[in-house]
């Protein structure tokens, strides 16, 4: 059986990642502005920042990938 108007679950993997993408990479930044009073080991290296740009960067490209309005064929 084949769904013809069947939105794809890697379209909603991609919002959902864009969205934990944005809170983490958002609070990273916060992180880099408001230092915590006690800071955690390898601090420095902003690990938040680094991996919610990566999510948020995974989840447009599913996003852009399994776009149901984007035209097959």
């Amino acid at each position: 059986m084949e769904f013809k108007n069947a939105i794809s679950i890697w379209f909603f993997i991609g919002i959902v990642l864009v969205v934990y993408g944005a809170l983490i990479c958002g609070a990273g930044i916060y992180g880099l502005i408001v230092p915590p009073a006690k800071p955690v080991v390898l601090n420095e290296l902003h690990s938040g920042v680094w991996w919610g740009a990566i999510l948020f960067a995974a989840g447009i490209v599913y996003v852009v990938k399994f776009n149901p309005k984007k035209k097959k064929g």
